[in-house]
Parts: C-alpha cells; structure tokens; sequence
C-alpha cells in the first residue's frame, strides 16, 4: 500500500480525494493532519492520510511574512498547483481530448494513499530551507515515493550540494524512498531540464498512446492525411 508525498502549494481536499473502497490506513503511517487556517483533522481521511505545511522560512526571510491575505497559513492550496498535482494518479472518468480518445484516464498507482507537504506559497515561492524541512518530516512520517513538481528552468543548474531538492532526496533515498521530480516547463530548448541528480527520478512530457488522426479533403476530391482535435459539430 503506497503512501506518496506530495511536495507543493498545498491540496484542497473537498475535490478528487474520495477515500470510497479504501481500505484502513497503514499502521505503519507516523504523519499528521496539522491544523490551520481552512484546514483541521477531518479534512484528512484514508485517501489524504496526512497533511502539513511549512512556513518558518517564508515569515523569517520575506518582508511582511506570508500574505495571509491571498494564502491560507495551512496545507490549504491557495494556488491550485498542489492540488492538480496531487490528483493527477486518480481514476477520471470520460476523459477525453477534445472530445477524442473518450475513456477512463488514470495514473500507476489511483488508488495509493496521499500526503501533502506544503512548501511553496503564493506570491512568494518555494524556499530551500521549508523544502528542506518537509523531506526530514516526510522521511520520519513514513512515506514510500515524494512526487515534488518544483524546479526552474533557466537552464542553469545548480551544483548538488547547493541544490535543495538533490540534498534532500539524497537523504531520501538514502532510507529507501523513491523521488520523482519534475523536469522542468522549458522544453525543448537546450539546456532546459532540471533536476538533473541521479537518484532522482526526472519526469517530463513525451508521446502518447494514441493518435487523432483527421482528413483533409482538397476542392478536387484528393484526401490528405493528417492530425486534429477537431471534435466535429
């Protein structure tokens, strides 16, 4: 039973969370459910099993602390980034491109167990040192994979041993968790991935699995093959 911490802006558990057919949560499980602004213990449950949030680095470093005014001091997502992040596994059904390729989109693992670490607010980013902070409580906790969609794409990548995220899934791994990050919004352009450690997991768009194929149909009756998500009227 897969327990995955979500490294981002938090989630906002009323929407795609069912815990329906779950079973118990594992014994072995040592998390939370912190309480904060918009956020207490029911809004945990045997699919989000834990939920925690990391501010000391944001109030001690940025001028004014958090914006309490557009965030939650909570795991509450004010962004809509964790959220979509930490739902992506999940059965969705009628799925479909444009009305194209209709079915049931779900991810390797829907039904595995989900805790969210809040390390990244609004207006004022991610800092290394509450990304930090949140590997060693998800280590403690108990989590089998941390899933942390963070990463810039400037195409300058820092050294390791200045490189929040290699430090700590370096010490994640260490204790047998697998990391998966992100590789970065930039492609294709050179020099565009991030993440770049080799005990990471570095995750990117690719191809898929099915194709959209559509004709064009000249004035003289010559058809040309092609691609569209033209859904028809």
């Amino acid at each position: 039973m897969v327990i995955i911490g979500v490294f981002d802006t938090g989630i906002w558990p009323e929407r795609s969370f069912s815990y329906l057919n779950l079973g118990p949560i594992p014994k072995r499980w040592r998390g939370v459910c912190e309480s904060g602004a918009r956020f207490g213990p029911r809004n945990c449950n045997r699919k989000i099993v834990g939920a925690r949030f990391f501010a000391k680095g944001q109030q001690d470093a940025v001028i004014g602390g958090i914006n309490k005014t557009v965030e939650f001091l909570s795991p509450r997502d004010a962004d809509g980034h964790g959220t979509h992040t930490s739902s992506t596994g999940r059965h969705a059904f009628k799925a479909s491109m444009s009305g194209y390729a209709s079915g049931v989109a779900k991810g390797v693992a829907p039904k595995a167990r989900i805790a969210t670490y809040k390390v990244c607010w609004k207006e004022s980013g991610c800092l290394d040192s509450d990304i930090l902070a949140a590997f060693d409580a998800a280590s403690r906790d108990g989590v089998d994979v941390i899933s942390i969609s963070i990463g810039g794409g400037d195409g300058i990548t820092s050294p390791y041993y200045l490189d929040p995220i290699a430090i700590g899934s370096y010490g994640a791994a260490s204790k047998g968790i697998s990391v998966s990050s992100s590789a970065g919004n930039e492609g294709p352009n050179g020099m565009s991935v991030t993440n770049l450690a080799p005990w990471v997991t570095t995750v990117g768009a690719s191809t898929i699995d099915r194709n959209f194929p559509a004709d064009a149909i000249l004035g003289d009756g010559h058809r040309l093959r092609g691609v569209s998500l033209y859904a028809g009227v």
